[in-house]
């Protein structure tokens, strides 16, 4: 499914009604270049758990936020790592267990990832406007915020 977001809000938004269908276990991945929407969006997944988004951060000093909610949330930012400092990074300790892992600049760690994530691609338009990409979740647009 491909969504167009014209800001942050609608971004958050699109995150959190991402957010609201995941399940224990599951792995978000999310892609795109540096000022696409991927820490927005972390925070609109985050939000649909009641982690206040001040709270998430772009993980430039922290690699990996753990937040302990009624399922163990996991912000994982791999912009600062290198391919060599992946593998020490134990990642596979955060990802398909109890909790939900949201990956940002997931592609630098594909090796390690399950193949069964789910994959959101973040494009930022000449207009202002993001091109949202989801795919491995039969997503629906359609929950409210409550």
């Amino acid at each position: 499914m491909t969504l167009q977001s014209k800001s942050d809000s609608e971004t958050k938004e699109i995150g959190y009604r991402l957010g609201q269908q995941l399940k224990r276990g599951h792995v978000v991945c999310l892609y795109g270049e540096l000022g696409a929407g991927k820490t927005t969006m972390v925070k609109g997944i985050a939000s649909a758990f009641g982690i206040n988004e001040r709270d998430i951060t772009s993980a430039s000093f922290t690699i990996i936020a753990e937040y302990n909610v009624s399922i163990p949330f996991y912000h994982i930012d791999l912009y600062r790592i290198t391919p060599d400092e992946i593998t020490e990074l134990g990642l596979q300790e955060y990802l398909g267990g109890d909790g939900i892992a949201v990956i940002e600049w997931a592609e630098r760690a594909e090796g390690e990832i399950p193949e069964q994530s789910i994959r959101v691609y973040l494009r930022h338009n000449e207009d202002n406007t993001r091109e949202i990409e989801i795919k491995g979740l039969q997503f629906s647009m359609h929950s409210h915020k409550s």
